[in-house]
């Protein structure tokens, strides 16, 4: 298991769950290493304030390379780990 998929598994064992703005980070840093740059059409309903967030979230990631939201990624966990 690489460090990656290692920061994955850890990410879903935490004692204590992240706030919502570092779920969001953990996930764009997560989509941005596993597909690169976003590629989904906004969400349609404008009410999906969750679906809207995440994409966001995902989009500001935009242009960052696998290898940086990886080592971004990685890094959060540890750190998460760490409190």
């Amino acid at each position: 298991m690489n460090q990656f998929e290692q920061a994955v598994a850890d990410s879903k064992g935490l004692s204590e769950k992240p706030s919502n703005e570092t779920l969001l980070q953990l996930y764009s840093l997560y989509k941005q290493a596993t597909e690169g740059d976003i590629n989904t059409d906004p969400p349609a309903n404008p009410f999906d304030f969750v679906a809207k967030a995440k994409y966001n979230a995902w989009e500001d990631q935009k242009g960052k390379t696998r290898e940086a939201a990886m080592a971004a990624y990685i890094a959060l966990v540890s750190k998460l780990k760490d409190n």
